[in-house]
């Protein structure tokens, strides 16, 4: 099946391209931005080879559905999203951190906890938890925004202050938003039967200086998901949890010797694991959302896209 690995547009008054591991997003005049989602699959901060079918729409709509659900309590920088893998908004000055939230003793922080560390990110986690339990109050565990092809580092509140990464003030405002946008996605997912164990969040500053939310926000590449029926009964019994997130390909990473540590290798994904990454992603769309999944016409992708965004901006 086709997918969307690469994008090379070219759209009136277009000034910058910036291509994520994900993501390409194109800035153009009178401060529009063009949000690209790419099939590209990122793990341990590495790109796969190959692009999964129909993960940019995936990411894309239920980003783009969230952020229309959560934009009474957090502006944010969305205006349109003209095509299932685009969304068009207002230009911001990013934020060069992320703001990582946790609810629960899981994934980065479960493997430092087992690796007998108790302060992750300046914030002291109780002794005594299992991997899975949930925290007795949600944990803010900041990340500093990786140039192209390095890891994200945690980092803690303090050192992003000392730093001057952040103002005092700015900063107060990203607290205060991760806390509320984490508050309504858990509220949303246990609508659906799910528990919102982590995510991370991203900001940045138009140019009138509000801060205001981008990227994508409860997605399964930026969020992990339990499915809250039989969750007790998984931790009492000391069983893996059933999840919704990427976590199932960094696991099958790790049990192919990969972690994107210097010197291995990124095993060669078959055409019929790809097909079980994409019908993953599908049951996560229709899982996390609620609604059944509509895959858009693959047969001509980046014409699509292109066609789609033109007619909007020619508006």
């Amino acid at each position: 099946m086709n997918t969307l690995t690469h994008t090379d547009f070219h759209f009136p008054g277009q000034k910058h391209v910036y291509r994520g591991k994900v993501r390409e997003v194109y800035t153009l005049e009178n401060d529009i931005m063009v949000m690209v989602a790419t099939d590209r699959l990122s793990a341990f901060d590495v790109v796969m080879p190959k692009g999964i079918p129909y993960k940019g729409q995936i990411l894309n709509q239920i980003a783009t559905k969230m952020m229309r659900d959560t934009e009474d309590l957090v502006p944010n920088w969305l205006i349109a999203t003209p095509d299932p893998n685009v969304a068009i908004g207002n230009t911001c000055e990013p934020f060069k951190v992320e703001m990582v939230i946790r609810g629960y003793l899981s994934g980065h922080a479960a493997r430092e906890y087992k690796a007998g560390k108790r302060m992750l990110c300046g914030v002291k986690m109780p002794d005594g938890m299992k991997e899975n339990d949930k925290f007795p109050e949600p944990i803010i565990t900041p990340a500093t925004k990786a140039e192209k092809g390095d890891h994200d580092e945690d980092i803690s509140k303090e050192n992003i202050l000392k730093r001057g990464i952040v103002s005092e003030e700015d900063y107060a405002v990203l607290e205060d938003y991760t806390r509320k946008l984490f508050q309504r996605g858990t509220e949303i997912a246990a609508k659906r039967g799910l528990i919102l164990v982590d995510t991370k969040y991203e900001f940045g500053k138009t140019k009138e200086g509000t801060i205001v939310l981008i990227d994508e926000i409860h997605t399964p590449d930026s969020s992990r998901y339990f499915y809250a029926e039989g969750y007790d009964e998984r931790q009492l019994k000391g069983e893996p949890q059933k999840q919704l997130s990427k976590e199932f390909v960094r696991q099958w990473l790790i049990s192919n010797g990969f972690q994107g540590l210097e010197g291995q290798k990124v095993p060669e994904m078959s055409e019929a694991y790809i097909k079980t990454v994409s019908d993953r992603y599908i049951e996560l769309y229709e899982n996390i959302t609620g609604e059944t999944f509509h895959k858009a016409d693959l047969s001509n992708i980046e014409n699509r896209i292109e066609t789609n965004i033109s007619e909007y901006l020619n508006k």
